[in-house]
């Protein structure tokens, strides 16, 4: 059997955990610069408050309804991730992290135990040791679980945040109640296709032939199907503690136009790529690079361009990913636009010591022995100490947070004092 934990309206919860009167408020989170609405808790929602609303257009919104806002505080939410992540691992050996607030458990040998109730142990003791409400689904399989927990958050009243699929008549059941648009893994563009095949829902889906699945929507789709069919297929990644691609992204704080600004951007952003890579022990193939103007600024010229590069060789140095980049920036910069935000991409990520060896290029020796001394000074230093000479060196990146919360568990001044 498999089951979903996923937090409740997470970010908000985490705002609430360490500021209590916060409950049965309206909260909203933005996102990086306090852009746009990128989470909100069920009081927002009930208000008509939409996901991704532009924070500036809103501000009457939040003030007419005294909603909350914050801005990301990725420091606490990602700490409070892993200290639930800790706590489920108590239950069962096998747990696959499957996003920022949910994470797949299985339960192997399990077969004389009340699922239902263990359930809601696991439940109570995440509550108790990190304060975070969660819901559960159970099911014999990563499919059904999502379809559980869905049940399980819908008529939490009924359920008490814990349903359990283990019988085939709560699997039909289930179904017929999910509509297919609602079926993890399938996306938008499938969802369309399968209305016009007159399937309506997951019991719909898993009632065509296997033939045509595999036909319309290759392996995966029949995997998807069979799984919803209570035969599990989709298993759990353990240990993928590696990222597969790694991006630093971000809207600036006033509009650039010119070119030598954008570039010392996008060469800042390769480097803090370089810097993530260089952590986790991998190296990049594939580098993308893209700029975008301001969306909201209707009276402004609209560009948006991105572009993918192979290196000769993989990498992890921030030299080396600066200077692709710089390369990529330069193509794609148009005059007279008004940029708003530019990222970078590293992909095709492989180990730093089973990097793939070229017979004409390779990465120049002096480079690894420079990135780890860099590092070293970070380390001991602070971050920003040494940069790249076309970064700004009087500049070191900060976004807009005029909402912020304290970060309760990762900075030593923001820890709440008891008196």
């Amino acid at each position: 059997m498999f089951a979903l934990v996923d937090c409740n309206n997470f970010y908000a919860s985490c705002e609430r955990i360490f500021q209590p009167q916060l409950k049965g408020k309206p909260i909203a989170i933005l996102s990086n610069n306090d852009g746009c609405v990128i989470a909100r808790s069920n009081e927002a929602k009930a208000l008509g408050l939409p996901m991704g609303a532009p924070a500036f257009k809103y501000k009457h919104f939040f003030k007419t309804h005294q909603v909350r806002v914050f801005s990301s505080n990725y420091p606490l939410y990602g700490d409070m991730s892993g200290r639930i992540m800790s706590v489920l691992k108590q239950f069962t050996p096998k747990v696959e992290v499957y996003s920022i607030d949910e994470a797949f458990l299985q339960f192997e040998g399990f077969d004389r135990y009340d699922l239902s109730q263990y359930g809601m142990d696991i439940k109570k003791r995440v509550r108790k040791w990190t304060g975070m409400p969660v819901s559960i689904g159970v099911a014999p399989s990563k499919a059904l679980a999502k379809v559980a927990n869905k049940i399980a958050k819908k008529f939490s009243d009924k359920t008490q945040g814990v349903y359990v699929i283990d019988s085939d008549e709560k699997r039909i059941k289930a179904l017929k109640w999910t509509k297919i648009e609602d079926v993890w893994g399938i996306g938008n563009k499938h969802s369309k296709r399968l209305q016009l095949q007159n399937v309506h829902t997951a019991y719909d889906f898993t009632q065509l032939p296997d033939a045509w699945v595999r036909k319309e929507m290759s392996v995966v789709g029949l995997r998807l199907k069979k799984d919803l069919e209570g035969e599990a297929t989709l298993l759990l990644e353990e240990g993928a503690s590696s990222k597969k691609a790694i991006a630093t992204t971000r809207s600036f704080d006033k509009n650039v136009t010119q070119l030598a600004d954008l570039k010392e951007r996008v060469s800042t952003f390769a480097s803090l790529c370089a810097e993530k890579l260089r952590r986790q022990q991998s190296s990049c193939h594939l580098i993308y690079v893209f700029v975008r103007s301001n969306p909201f600024q209707k009276n402004q010229p609209q560009y948006r361009n991105g572009q993918m590069i192979t290196l000769p060789f993989a990498t992890h140095s921030s030299l080396r990913l600066s200077q692709s980049a710089v390369k990529v920036v330069e193509k794609l910069y148009r005059p007279g636009i008004q940029y708003k935000k530019a990222g970078v991409i590293v992909m095709g990520l492989v180990p730093s010591r089973e990097r793939q060896l070229d017979l004409f290029s390779e990465e120049n020796p002096k480079h690894d022995a420079l990135m780890q001394a860099i590092d070293s000074v970070h380390k001991k230093y602070g971050r920003h100490k040494i940069k790249i000479a076309n970064q700004n060196l009087r500049r070191t990146f900060a976004m807009k947070q005029a909402h912020l919360s304290p970060q309760y568990t990762t900075h030593i001044d923001d820890i709440i004092r008891i008196k």
